[in-house]
């Protein structure tokens, strides 16, 4: 009888919780069943996955390089095509959709680090930069050093704001650490004086301050605070998946089909409003791309 119950019990559990990876079976077979792969995307994370405009899908870097990833699975699972469905996340959610099932893939802006691991897995990284900070131009910031009584902020849920608040307090170096929802938030707060500072990946800060009405009131300082391997992510302990995206992924750095899409999206004028980065690949991504792997050194 007790058998029976517990039985029943985790029927009910599944039931209750279908959009679970871990009562859907595997994503491959998730796939096959519903002909579609759902990407997670942010709408603000410029270049890598944003909303050029209100209305239609996501654009950038990383969801280009995802929809080749769904043709890749397309081709193993002798499919013809899959059908693409985005889901819209944020910090605080954009790992959770994945654990969940509500999501296949995540393609945005995420640092691959031990801690996340423990929850999903990361394929290899299509981008490696730093967090740095940005500042009103006219303000004499040069780095770090400079905020201590001073306040700067960073994105909640973030490798960068982790750094933050662990360094301020293990280093004693007196910043007035504040957070913020998104990194929309964290620039305005900085363009409206309520921040001093915001602390972000290179690579989102200068997508985020070419999109400002007037880019030049801002600038970026200091040196890296971190470094950010940003790489898909996808479900943890889904061996066979998992190899399909990590095979492409691999296929497309060493053929030069992702060096292209890089300097499409950081070298060339983007939506909207035909905007330029003009960020050549950092000198990290070339050299971890020489020999691809999912490994990362944290």
């Amino acid at each position: 009888m007790m058998f029976h119950d517990m039985r029943s019990l985790c029927a009910a559990t599944c039931l209750a919780a279908l959009a679970s990876s871990a009562c859907a079976g595997s994503v491959l077979d998730r796939i096959r069943q519903t002909g579609k792969v759902v990407i997670a995307y942010r709408e603000t994370s410029v270049p890598f996955s944003y909303l050029a405009r209100a209305e239609g899908p996501p654009v950038g870097y990383a969801i280009d390089l995802c929809q080749r990833l769904v043709r890749a699975v397309a081709k193993k699972l002798e499919i013809g095509t899959l059908r693409v469905e985005y889901l819209l996340v944020d910090n605080a959610t954009r790992i959770s959709s994945v654990v969940e099932g509500r999501a296949d893939l995540a393609c945005e802006s995420t640092t691959n680090t031990a801690e996340r691991r423990e929850k999903v897995a990361f394929t290899i990284p299509h981008y490696v930069t730093g967090a740095r900070i940005a500042v009103r131009a006219g303000d004499p910031f040069n780095g770090l050093a400079d905020f201590r009584g001073r306040k700067l902020v960073s994105t909640t849920g973030t490798n960068p704001m982790k750094a933050l608040d662990q360094g301020n307090r293990l280093h004693n170096q007196g910043i007035v650490v504040g957070e913020v929802a998104d990194h929309e938030q964290g620039i305005l707060a900085v363009e409206t004086g309520t921040a001093d500072g915001f602390l972000m990946d290179e690579a989102l800060l200068h997508g985020m301050i070419a999109a400002r009405p007037d880019p030049s009131r801002l600038k970026i300082v200091g040196r890296y605070v971190t470094v950010e391997p940003l790489a898909i992510v996808l479900p943890r302990d889904d061996a066979a998946f998992k190899r399909i995206v990590d095979d492409e992924m691999r296929r497309l750095i060493l053929s030069g089909e992702a060096a292209a899409l890089h300097d499409q999206w950081f070298l060339q004028p983007i939506a909207p409003g035909g905007r330029n980065l003009h960020l050549k690949m950092p000198y990290l991504l070339k050299d971890f791309w020489k020999y691809p792997t999912d490994w990362v050194p944290n």
